[in-house]
């Protein structure tokens, strides 16, 4: 597939207007489903611009074979199928180009670039349409004034007969034909009277004055057609010597377009490398902040662990001191218990001494009184 796309065309006097790095894959001409790459690694894709042919390419070389040969047209569409990845179907090499980009930015800006020189090939299209327009305009006369190289110009006078306005076309009645389809009717009248034969007479002149314009007007038509087929031949001698001296830059461009594209190509390679080294640098001072970071974290995490032990220490101290204050504890509750019974027992020797003392001084009182 790609052999035959670069043999379709070859590479004439261009420069390449922007370039980018990308994988390169075209559809499988078997199943028009599956991508096959025609690249093994990214290679530089570019636009160039044909001064020549006032049309914009898109040119990818691996090595000296050109694996991309795509011609800008307007009807042409890039489409994003993912972040990173895009394509575009050339009818002309009957195929589709899918390109890989390493970023979605740098798809972004070749989608954007697509746009742009389509829209230029749409201007120099139609740019190119006007020219051909003008160029082939031999008169001022406008389209609908000439129909065709052998009618001539239909007026209202032309498309009226013996002044009843009855219209009839150019293409059923030619000039003689009119004029013997007028006369052979009056023929027989034109004895009767002589206001009809002065009538008849003045429709002959007008029907004649119209024959003469209508010859006038043909011999005009063929006049310019013999002028546009000359115009047309001198045309197709000028294509045809423009085509000869493209093909001749083209043979002699080509090698000098490679050997410009492989210097782009080995110039963008050294801009990867520096952007690379430049990534790797920022990444090892990077790396060197964080081995200072785990530095200080680890003595954090030292002094820490030192903490946390003697926490441990001081933690075993209180459960011994509140193991010890348990036992205290449990001792003053049992001597407490022991006090509580030996008032309970007091409290009831002295409630039966009380009750004694009283039964006694109630003993006394009774005396007393018997007394």
């Amino acid at each position: 597939m790609g052999s035959s796309c670069s043999g379709s065309q070859s590479i004439s006097w261009e420069q390449p207007i922007y370039s980018t790095r990308a994988h390169i894959f075209q559809i499988d001409p078997n199943t028009k489903k599956n991508w096959m790459p025609t690249s093994k690694h990214a290679v530089t894709v570019s636009y160039f611009y044909d001064s020549t042919r006032n049309v914009y390419r898109i040119i990818s070389l691996d090595g000296s074979k050109a694996i991309i040969n795509s011609t800008i047209t307007p009807n042409m569409t890039f489409t994003k199928t993912s972040h990173k990845f895009g394509q575009w179907a050339d009818s002309r090499a009957n195929t589709v180009y899918g390109l890989g980009f390493s970023s979605e930015h740098h798809l972004a800006k070749f989608a954007d670039k697509f746009s742009e020189y389509k829209e230029a090939a749409r201007m120099a299209k139609e740019k190119s349409l006007e020219k051909m327009e003008l160029a082939s305009s031999p008169s001022q006369e406008s389209p609908a004034d000439i129909h065709s190289p052998l009618t001539p110009p239909v007026t209202a006078d032309f498309c009226r007969i013996n002044g009843t306005g009855d219209d009839v076309t150019l293409s059923d009645v030619s000039p003689n034909s009119m004029l013997q389809s007028d006369l052979s009717p009056t023929t027989p009248t034109l004895a009767h009277s002589p206001t009809t034969n002065k009538h008849w007479e003045a429709e002959l002149a007008a029907l004649k004055s119209n024959n003469a314009k209508l010859t006038a007007a043909l011999l005009e038509s063929t006049a310019n057609v013999k002028q546009w087929k000359q115009q047309l031949a001198a045309y197709q001698e000028e294509a045809e010597r423009l085509h000869k001296r493209v093909s001749e830059l083209e043979s002699q461009s080509s090698q000098t377009n490679v050997i410009k594209s492989q210097k782009t190509e080995l110039n963008q390679t050294i801009e990867e490398l520096e952007c690379t080294l430049k990534a790797k640098e920022e990444e090892m001072v990077r790396l060197k902040e964080e081995v200072e970071n785990a530095k200080q974290l680890q003595t954090q995490k030292d002094e820490l662990t030192k903490k946390l032990e003697e926490t441990d220490l001081r933690n075993k101290e209180f459960e011994e001191q509140l193991a010890d204050l348990e036992q205290r504890l449990e001792s003053s509750q049992v001597d407490q218990e022991n006090l509580r019974k030996n008032l309970k027992t007091l409290l009831e020797i002295l409630d039966g001494k009380i009750f004694e003392l009283t039964e006694l001084r109630d003993n006394l009182a009774k005396l007393i009184e018997d007394s």
